[in-house]
């Protein structure tokens, strides 16, 4: 006897049900479009697009802090020191959203300077692999070093001008990223729903 729970449990990955395909769909274009806007904003409008980041950053910030905080007063099992440790965390992340929301430009440039050290130190890691022969072949380990050191000298000379770079290449990229997921999206069902 067959149970008809069970038999859909089991059926084939790509055997969707109309219904769950059309929704499936659905989702995917909605995402794809709002994909499609925020990198053409971002492209458009580079600055107002960091200053949201920036904001929204800050707000985000706040937010954890807070729950930090929170944590520490309700939550079980955590000792005296946890507590204070979490308190005093969760206060020092809210100082932080709340410098980030009053000055959310040199936030961002802040957020420049945390990237270019972690280029350069991958860069460094990158060159050791290919100086060891870790990384085969050697001179991409080389090359991706010199590249990453000079990405994170340049975030750390110009900041303001690498993070603009960012969003227009992560606008471009949402589209393009949006465009494909448009052109791949399942193929509508023949059958009545």
């Amino acid at each position: 006897m067959t149970n008809p729970d069970t038999a859909t449990d089991t059926a084939a990955p790509g055997s969707m049900l109309p219904g769950m395909l059309r929704v499936h769909r659905g989702q995917l274009v909605a995402v794809a479009v709002i994909g499609l806007v925020l990198g053409i904003v971002a492209i458009l409008f580079p600055g107002a697009s960091l200053l949201t980041v920036a904001i929204v950053f800050g707000i985000y910030l706040i937010a954890s802090g807070l729950f930090r905080i929170t944590a520490a007063f309700v939550a079980d099992g955590l000792g005296t020191s946890m507590r204070w440790l979490s308190g005093l965390l969760g206060l020092l992340i809210m100082v932080a959203g709340i410098i980030c929301l009053s000055n959310p430009f040199q936030s961002l440039v802040v957020l420049a300077i945390v990237i270019g050290a972690g280029w350069i130190l991958e860069g460094i890691v990158d060159l050791a692999g290919g100086v060891r022969g870790t990384i085969h072949p050697r001179w991409f380990g080389w090359v991706s070093g010199i590249v990453s050191i000079a990405a994170g000298v340049a975030m750390f000379v110009l900041p303001a001008a690498g993070v603009l770079a960012l969003v227009s290449i992560g606008g471009i990229l949402l589209i393009v990223v949006s465009a494909t997921t448009l052109l791949t999206l399942p193929s509508k069902s023949k059958t009545a729903a």
